[in-house]
């Protein structure tokens, strides 16, 4: 599934062409007019990957009460990381701060990142996938159902190119997200130097 998100400045949309597309899903949306300009099987469910991370981040902004809190990484959030999952690389019994994780999630797509933010935030993953989903139901992503926090493949994890716009488009609105979501480099507290995959 292939989200395009496309910030149009003022133009006559008749000069507008499309590339040919090689995906399945994808939808053009202008964030400017809140305009769909070109979809293809936009509702279809499909395994969205990493971008469960934007959900993930969103959610985390959104219900975590206590921002400033410094945030050690646990021996029980390790447990939750897949081997072979993207990581920012925390390190066990470290203190983190909110925004350190926020970036360790966005810049390399760290699981351990996501993990850490689900359950400082909501005390277990059971509790913030439930968050995740509520949030998503009042954003209006009928189409969608999380059951993890960074989008490894798992049963009945599943969204549309359609739903995805429209995360991102709410969750653009909040400028702590759009900060993270827009920045490159990121210096932890720890020092540690993250820079963003794509």
């Amino acid at each position: 599934i292939i989200l395009l998100i496309i910030l149009l400045l003022p133009i006559n949309i008749k000069a507008l062409t499309y590339p040919e597309l090689h995906y399945e899903n994808a939808i053009v949306y202008d964030l400017n007019d809140d305009t769909i300009l070109y979809e293809k099987n936009s509702e279809e469910q499909r395994a969205i990957a990493s971008l469960t991370k934007l959900m993930t981040i969103i959610t985390a902004i959104e219900y975590n009460d206590n921002q400033n809190e410094e945030i050690i990484y646990t021996q029980e959030m390790k447990n939750n990381v897949a081997w072979y999952a993207s990581i920012a690389g925390l390190e066990l019994d470290k203190p983190y701060t909110f925004e350190d994780l926020l970036y360790g999630a966005m810049l390399p797509s760290g699981a351990d990142a996501t993990v850490a933010l689900a359950i400082s935030t909501s005390g277990s993953l059971d509790n913030f996938i439930k968050d995740m989903n509520t949030l998503a139901q009042k954003i209006g992503m009928t189409n969608s159902n999380f059951v993890n926090v960074h989008g490894l493949d798992e049963v009945n994890h599943l969204s549309t190119a359609k739903d995805v716009s429209k995360l991102l488009s709410y969750s653009l609105k909040n400028e702590l997200f759009k900060k993270v979501y827009t920045t490159k480099e990121y210096t932890m507290s720890s020092g540690k130097k993250l820079t963003s995959t794509v």
